[in-house]
């Protein structure tokens, strides 16, 4: 059964781009919720994410509105460009922070695998990277029902979490996550000094 995380151009060989050089689909596709949301930012600081398909994994099938993802069986043919993951299953979010307070939801279900949170928007897409703090990840990681943050401490969760909720301060340096059914605290990750962007990486599908 196909499974969802909720938060093409073909072509007959490989291209090298330049940064930008793809359309912003994102930017011309944002939904009617983002725009309503963007009108009451200095009211609300809830944060509607829509993912950047420019960054997605070849791997990773986005919806139409952008704002969910699976990862299919097959890889598809896409631009090579600089902003694109090849290595890692994962996407990014179009819209990047730099300052205020900033708070999203993520419907994770029961995928095994994935980790949520944010990236600073120069983190290399495609070297080695061990997805930790020093490496400009900030967090909340689950594998199998076990889950950890940054520095791969396991956590204390009560139940299996559906959805997580993602909350930044930007100016305090700190971005925490919570179970929103209740608003327990998960934990929070402190020290970022780096212009970021939401991160989702998804591994796993049934």
């Amino acid at each position: 059964m196909e499974k969802r995380l909720n938060c093409s151009v073909r072509t007959s060989r490989k291209l090298c781009l330049v940064s930008g050089a793809l359309i912003d689909v994102a930017k011309h596709l944002g939904n009617l919720s983002f725009r309503v949301w963007e009108k009451m930012k200095d009211k609300v600081h809830f944060s509607p994410v829509i993912l950047d398909p420019n960054t997605a994994q070849p791997f990773l099938h986005l919806s139409d509105d952008l704002t969910s993802v699976r990862r299919g069986d097959t890889k598809r043919k896409l631009p090579d460009n600089p902003e694109r993951s090849t290595k890692y299953s994962e996407v990014l979010g179009s819209e990047g922070f730099s300052s205020g307070k900033h708070s999203w939801d993520v419907e994770v279900g029961d995928h095994p695998e994935w980790f949520v949170g944010l990236v600073k928007e120069s983190v290399d897409r495609n070297g080695e990277i061990s997805a930790s703090p020093e490496d400009g990840f900030w967090c909340l990681f689950h594998n199998n029902g076990k889950y950890t943050n940054g520095a791969r401490k396991t956590l204390r969760v009560k139940k299996s979490l559906q959805r997580i909720r993602v909350q930044l301060d930007y100016d305090r340096g700190e971005v925490s996550f919570y179970n929103p059914e209740d608003m327990t605290h998960i934990y929070t990750q402190r020290h970022f000094q780096w212009g970021t962007l939401p991160i989702f990486y998804y591994w796993k599908c049934w």
